[in-house]
């Protein structure tokens, strides 16, 4: 557990029984960053900031979608940030975050082991070496909190990017029909179509979070109220990007599906009209096959019959398959 206080001097470290000293001073801003949420610290934010127990419980645990919960003094949020993983697996990496006026408290996953541990501190690190730089010094949680948020809006835009340089190379194998292995073509289609429905999903609920939080001006100081407002702002553009993204992906997976029934169609015509052509061919020969073959000498008018009714069949049924339009 990382404490910090954020002055406009600098930013300092510090102990975690130094808390209620922090929190009881009349400036700076108090940073507590979570990489992990055990039991230690539940304990520690619960006896310096008096969270409530179930709001420490959902920071311990894992949770699939994102949560709000306002309290008095403070907003406990939870969001979801993407990372793509193997295999066109997308992760979903939380961020629980305790907005007070004069305080942030953000707690990191519980993640999938599959996750590097670096990726979840990416956009808390991104922000402390802001502020530590001088570029960025806070006067708010919210005004804190803000930045961080921003940062996964702007991973989730970059993300976006990323997918659409895949799509736009799929697009190019379809038109041109290099295809490679049908399988896996078709399997990096999807895997681009997940990563972009995963991307838009958490978009659209962090949009929806944050409009909730919006509408409760008792929670929020009005000198905030348009960070986020701005928050929805960037939660709705990049959904609005990924569902137009994802809209042209499909339109490639119809045109390559179509392609390929049109193909499966007329391959099974040609062997239609295969068919037709040997079917009266194979009639006959295996009704006069046999006496043919036993016969001590070969019957010329027999034979030249035979084939002659071979091929007027073969002939009437070709016809029939070119009226019915089948080549």
């Amino acid at each position: 557990m990382d404490v910090r206080l954020i002055m406009p001097g600098g930013v300092t470290t510090h102990a975690v029984d130094e808390l209620p000293a922090l929190l009881a001073r009349d400036e700076g801003l108090v940073w507590v960053d979570v990489p992990t949420c055990d039991g230690e610290a539940v304990q520690a934010l619960g006896e310096a900031f008096g969270f409530h127990p179930l709001a420490l419980r959902d920071a311990s645990v894992r949770n699939r979608v994102p949560k709000i919960h306002p309290y008095p003094g403070h907003v406990f949020v939870i969001l979801h940030a993407p990372h793509f993983g193997s295999r066109g697996h997308v992760h979903y990496v939380e961020l629980d975050q305790f907005i007070g006026e004069r305080y942030l408290v953000t707690v990191h996953g519980p993640t999938n082991p599959a996750v590097p541990p670096d990726v979840p501190l990416r956009q808390t690190r991104e922000v402390l070496r802001r502020v530590e730089s001088g570029r960025f010094v806070p006067a708010s949680g919210f005004e804190l909190s803000y930045a961080i948020v921003s940062s996964i809006s702007r991973l989730q835009e970059t993300l976006v990017e990323d997918v659409t340089a895949e799509v736009w190379r799929l697009e190019q194998r379809v038109t041109a029909g290099h295809l490679g292995n049908p399988e896996q073509f078709l399997e990096e289609l999807f895997q681009a179509r997940h990563g972009l429905l995963a991307v838009r999903t958490m978009a659209a609920l962090g949009g929806a979070i944050y409009g909730r939080l919006a509408s409760l001006p008792r929670s929020v100081p009005p000198e905030s109220v348009h960070l986020v407002t701005d928050v929805v702002d960037q939660f709705g553009r990049v959904r609005s990007v990924a569902d137009g993204e994802r809209e042209y992906l499909q339109g490639v997976i119809e045109f390559y599906k179509a392609r390929t029934d049109t193909k499966m169609t007329i391959a099974a015509e040609r062997l239609a009209v295969i068919a037709a052509i040997t079917l009266p061919i194979t009639a006959l020969s295996s009704v006069y096959g046999m006496n043919l073959i036993v016969s001590d000498h070969t019957q010329a008018p027999h034979l030249v019959a035979v084939l002659v009714i071979m091929a007027v069949m073969s002939a009437t049924l070709l016809g029939w398959a070119k009226r019915q339009g089948w080549w």
